[in-house]
């Protein structure tokens, strides 16, 4: 078995609060705000939770919140967690600065991922 997928399987079996799922999003938010990004270097945590909201907005849209939720996912501090655990199994890498900190906080869930169906036209 490849070794990402080993650490990948031992971080859900070590904190069962989140599904593979809001793990590999986490990496695709990833590589979306790297690939987007003007400074190809190190992504601070508030440049990754901006990402993941503008990244899950164009995957999800309204139901992004859902999703999230259903992945055990129900704060930008979750977020932290799921990160600093792929740091625990070398999947992320970390600067001295970086901390759990930089994920409290950035943005109310009910609030990033309101549904908009107040905006959309009615379809006949």
């Amino acid at each position: 078995m490849d070794d990402f997928i080993i650490r990948m399987d031992r971080l859900v079996k070590k904190d069962r609060r989140y599904k593979i799922d809001a793990y590999e999003f986490v990496l695709e938010a990833l590589s979306y705000v790297q690939k987007k990004s003007k400074n190809k270097g190190h992504i601070t945590g508030q440049e990754l939770l901006l990402g993941i909201k503008e990244y899950a907005l164009e995957q999800f849209g309204g139901l992004s919140k859902t999703v999230f939720e259903h992945w055990g996912v129900k704060s930008t501090e979750d977020f932290g967690e799921i990160v600093f655990n792929m740091i625990s199994e070398n999947l992320l890498y970390k600067t001295e600065k970086d901390s759990k900190e930089d994920f409290k906080g950035v943005y109310d869930f009910e609030e990033a991922f309101k549904a908009r169906f107040d905006t959309d036209p009615i379809l006949d």
